[in-house]
């Protein structure tokens, strides 16, 4: 079904892609809607890369849907409060979630999450898979990414990396490149990744994994060294910038995809014709250049559906699943 894949070689697992669900609760037409403004929750802070990808689109969707789309940011707990908040919103499309592949991972790291992924939310559209960069301040010591895993393991005590809180993309990735330069780290959890790398551009921590969205800019303007992508190609925005399997880390792979929920119980006609307006922004040369300049690109038109979209998220609740537990990390 799609051409990108979220790959993690650490983990031998088995996926299955079940297609059940198609999303929304009643048939019908989706008479006026919308007559009013649309709100999208984003679960993590402003000018975060999902933040960024959000904002993106909103406005090519606002148009094609005839009303202005409102974007609140609701951080926290590694994108659970934002998500609690729109799983239990009013079923009538005027809140839309815009999540990354921490819908998929948080029920493995959550005891008393506030919600199930498949029972709570309606899929809209997959929107974009995003590579992951694993970046440091400007001084800091280790030149290249051999030279920094050996780094980390002869000063582990002393090493901070920085992410977004527990389940956010920058924290799975961080737990990856532990397990795969077998080393544990003091992590910092921030309230988003803009705030993290704020500080890493100011030196107040070492090192981070985000993603291109987020750091493309700051690497092309030497505020941050960069030591690798995580993905199994080079990005056309960044490309000097080697992989992790060049650099001899290929069990290191990952990217980041995100999509669109509505709560569980919204008609189907409304989560389809949002689904449309989703395939329309994707399709908007605006959009698919700014994609490209932070190393990124809209799903074919086919992903951007309510069943494409559910497919692929039951599929990455099993794959997560078993890393996690893999990797050892326990939910909290």
């Amino acid at each position: 079904m799609r051409t990108t894949r979220t790959i993690v070689a650490i983990a031998a697992v088995s996926l299955a892609a079940a297609c059940s669900g198609t999303g929304g609760s009643d048939d019908g037409d989706a008479g006026n809607y919308p007559d009013d403004n649309i709100t999208f929750i984003v679960p993590f802070s402003a000018g975060g890369p999902t933040d960024t990808v959000t904002r993106m689109i909103a406005e090519p969707m606002a148009k094609e849907l005839g009303v202005k789309i409102v974007v609140q940011n609701k951080e926290g707990a590694g994108g659970t409060v934002g998500a609690g908040e729109v799983a239990r919103a009013k079923p009538d499309g005027y809140t839309v979630l815009m999540h990354h592949i921490g819908m998929s991972t948080a029920p493995a790291l959550y005891k008393n999450l506030p919600y199930k992924p498949l029972e709570d939310f309606e899929t809209i559209g997959l929107v974009t898979e995003v590579p992951m960069t694993i970046v440091a301040r400007k001084d800091f010591a280790p030149a290249t990414l051999p030279d920094l895993v050996t780094y980390v393991k002869a000063n582990a005590g002393k090493v901070t990396l920085a992410n977004a809180g527990i389940g956010a993309a920058s924290h799975l990735c961080g737990l990856l490149f532990q397990h795969a330069a077998g080393v544990k780290l003091q992590e910092v959890p921030y309230q988003g990744t803009g705030p993290a790398l704020t500080d890493l551009v100011g030196g107040q921590v070492d090192f981070m994994c985000d993603q291109t969205t987020n750091t493309t800019g700051q690497i092309t303007a030497g505020k941050v060294k960069a030591y690798a992508v995580t993905t199994p190609e080079r990005v056309k925005s960044l490309p000097d910038l080697k992989t992790t399997a060049e650099l001899g880390m290929p069990q290191l792979q990952v990217s980041v995809w995100h999509g669109l929920y509505a709560p569980k119980g919204t008609p189907k006609a409304i989560v389809e014709k949002l689904s449309n307006a989703l395939k329309k922004a994707l399709a908007n040369q605006a959009v698919i250049d700014q994609m490209a300049k932070l190393g990124t690109a809209p799903v074919p038109a086919d992903d951007a559906t309510p069943q494409a979209h559910r497919a692929y998220l039951e599929e990455q609740l099993t794959t997560w699943a078993k890393i996690i537990a893999d990797a050892g990390v326990k939910a909290t």
